[in-house]
């Protein structure tokens, strides 16, 4: 099963690339203008994880897939990585997986010479980390 904070990280991926979300049944589609706020996902990506993870939001999937997000939730999926991108993907466990990864209707995807989207990251953690290693390696 995806875990929900898999399926977040799906949709925020995506959204870095600049798919959207259709709601409604595929009637209209929800995208955050910013995806990531420092260390957490923005107001605006929390604003449309709500929009789509609500019942009042009928069926809701990334668009170019075929796969709602409340299937996403259930134990029949899990979220893997595209052989071609690297990109997350929807995997069924049990069955025919979807026959395309969201990517294909990304010109010029993948895109190595540019940064690839990510989660949040706290500066000041990693600026720790580096700290740490720096103090290790002088000690040597």
């Amino acid at each position: 099963m995806a875990s929900e904070q898999k399926v977040r990280q799906y949709l925020a991926y995506w959204f870095q690339l600049g798919k959207k979300v259709l709601i409604h049944n595929g009637q209209d589609a929800v995208q955050p203008g910013s995806v990531i706020a420092d260390d957490r996902y923005s107001a605006e990506f929390e604003d449309c994880w709500r929009i789509v993870h609500s019942p009042e939001s009928g069926a809701c999937y990334l668009e170019g897939t075929h796969q709602t997000i409340a299937e996403l939730l259930s134990p029949h999926w899990e979220i893997s990585d595209c052989a071609r991108c690297a990109m997350p993907i929807p995997t069924i466990l049990a069955g025919m997986s979807p026959d395309n990864c969201p990517c294909f209707d990304l010109p010029g995807w993948p895109d190595t010479d540019n940064p690839q989207p990510r989660d949040p990251i706290s500066s000041q953690t990693s600026l720790g980390q580096i700290r740490d290693r720096l103090k290790k390696t002088s000690n040597s």
